[in-house]
């Protein structure tokens, strides 16, 4: 089913030349070229569908801190600074409530876990709160659940995916930005290992500088290059509920059966955690010993793997293609995900097994979308050695959407040779090279 996001209008003159040229219009791209034109850099952004039309536009919406990975906290922590400002800034509302997540469990692990995420997160700044069997019945009055314990995280909020990238398009447009949708990026025009410009559909646009924000395609955009960028892409499930009364206090909820947000318009967002689909195909057979660490972790073990049509065509596909001829971005304009009808049917009913209050509840709408995801689910924002003048900032692990704010801030500090905000160190492409001990995920 296709997704409601608000539109954005294509800009009417098509640039020649640009400062910066930023592929991919979903929250990264957007955020990257709304902090570079604030700069007063020039811009284009150009997007093979519409903005925020594939994973940016089908997240939770979750805006979080709590249990990222310890070496994404700063990037979070600045993000949900930047989250409160955005919306007076392009004056238009994202749909951002600091709302607080709240995570409740019957597992002594997790609780063990959050701790000793909580001792090093307050050495950086961040503080959450643990909270006992009774803290957690009290902020879960209206279920019939008695958790064993849990973690609240006061300062993290939520958002619309479908008005805030879109809005901060706009934004970026009053600032200069040159948006074009239903324009693919083809490939780059390269001089000297240098970056010299952009093959798009239109034509040829000069540059000298460019980020790739492109999600589940980008690592196909970078093996036509001979960039290797290892991405396992992983095809995720939710649902919009119908509208019902508030159950919990907090605006995210998030156990180990399900996780939901409320959304502005009184439904819920609902989802399974870490339940997913990988579709086989060369990329991620090529990529499989990197994946090791992550596969052997308890991702694995809800992941379903499938083989179908996307092996020839999709975003994990082998072929190459001339700049002049019709590229792989064109032929599939949005990505669309089928939604598992397997897990539709578990997320409502561990919802009402837990409220029963709300009995009844309807599904509005699901749908499904890729997310894009690195061997240790942490993005690669990079320079990329060997070739002067681009930018990766892709592979965010499903945590793309709350960290966008501040990933678009680094992304362009990197594209303007600034120095950045954060330590880069864990971001680095050349992190995954060729006999590298790849880390063990930490966090979903």
């Amino acid at each position: 089913m296709q997704i409601e996001i608000e539109k954005v209008q294509n800009s009417d003159a098509f640039p020649q030349h640009v400062d910066v040229a930023v592929i991919g219009a979903g929250i990264v791209g957007t955020c990257t070229a709304y902090e570079l034109a604030r700069k007063g850099v020039s811009v284009a952004l150009f997007e093979k569908g519409i903005v925020s039309g594939e994973q940016s536009g089908r997240n939770w919406g979750w805006v979080r801190q709590q249990n990222r990975d310890i070496h994404e906290l700063a990037l979070a922590m600045f993000s949900l600074r930047r989250w409160e400002e955005l919306g007076t800034e392009v004056e238009a509302d994202l749909g951002f409530r600091k709302t607080g997540i709240l995570y409740a469990t019957n597992n002594p692990a997790d609780l063990s876990l959050w701790e000793r995420w909580g001792v090093s997160a307050r050495e950086r700044g961040f503080h959450s709160e643990m909270q006992s069997a009774e803290q957690i019945w009290a902020r879960t009055a209206n279920s019939i659940t008695r958790w064993l314990g849990g973690v609240w995280s006061p300062s993290d909020g939520r958002a619309e995916p479908n008005k805030a990238v879109p809005a901060i398009a706009e934004g970026a447009k009053r600032l200069g930005v040159s948006l074009h949708q239903n324009c693919a990026v083809r490939g780059l025009d390269i001089h000297d290992r240098r970056v010299a410009g952009v093959w798009t559909e239109r034509g040829l646009v000069r540059t000298t500088r460019v980020v790739l924000a492109g999600g589940a395609w980008s690592s196909r955009f970078c093996r036509r290059h001979g960039i290797d960028l290892p991405i396992a892409n992983i095809g995720g499930t939710a649902l919009r509920t119908t509208a019902v009364a508030q159950i919990v206090e907090a605006g995210c909820l998030s156990t180990p059966g399900y996780a939901l947000r409320r959304r502005v318009d009184g439904s819920y967002t609902l989802a399974v955690p870490g339940q997913g689909i990988v579709n086989i195909a060369p990329q991620s057979i090529r990529h499989v010993s990197k994946f090791r660490q992550m596969f052997r972790s308890n991702v694995a073990k809800k992941i379903k793997y499938r083989l179908n049509g996307l092996f020839l065509n999709g975003p994990e596909a082998l072929g190459s293609w001339d700049f002049d001829q019709i590229s792989p971005f064109e032929k599939i304009r949005i990505l669309e995900q089928v939604p598992d009808p397997a897990l539709l049917k578990v997320a409502i009913s561990r919802l009402i097994s837990d409220f029963p209050m709300l009995e009844g509840i309807q599904i509005a709408q699901a749908w499904g979308g890729m997310i894009d995801t690195s061997p240790d689910l942490v993005p690669v924002i990079s320079r990329v050695p060997d070739l002067g003048g681009l930018i990766i900032s892709s592979g965010f692990s499903g945590h793309g959407f709350a960290l966008g704010p501040g990933a678009g801030r680094l992304t362009s500090e990197l594209a303007m040779d600034e120095t950045p905000f954060v330590d880069t160190d864990a971001f680095r492409l050349d992190r995954f090279g060729w006999g590298s001990n790849i880390r063990h995920p930490e966090m979903m």
